[in-house]
């Protein structure tokens, strides 16, 4: 989209009544909240899959969680 289209749109808009254009701000903010979950599940897919080949492979070193929680507990 042209910045000319974009101001002319961003214009037509403004004149809108309120309760449209909070109408149209809500289905825009929705909009980006979609698109930026879907990075971020994305984002988690490969992380957990990372991790998971980390502990087929051994690579790393696992500890169960109430040892976990039990040495943090007894750090605070």
């Amino acid at each position: 989209m042209t910045d000319k289209r974009l101001k002319d749109l961003e214009k037509e808009v403004l004149q809108l009544p309120s309760e449209s254009r909070a109408s149209l701000a809500e289905k825009l903010i929705r909009s980006l909240e979609t698109e930026q979950n879907a990075d971020v599940a994305s984002a988690w897919v490969q992380e957990v899959q990372r991790r998971y080949r980390e502990v087929q492979e051994n690579a790393i070193s696992l500890e169960d969680a109430d040892m976990v929680f039990r040495k943090v507990r007894e750090q605070l």
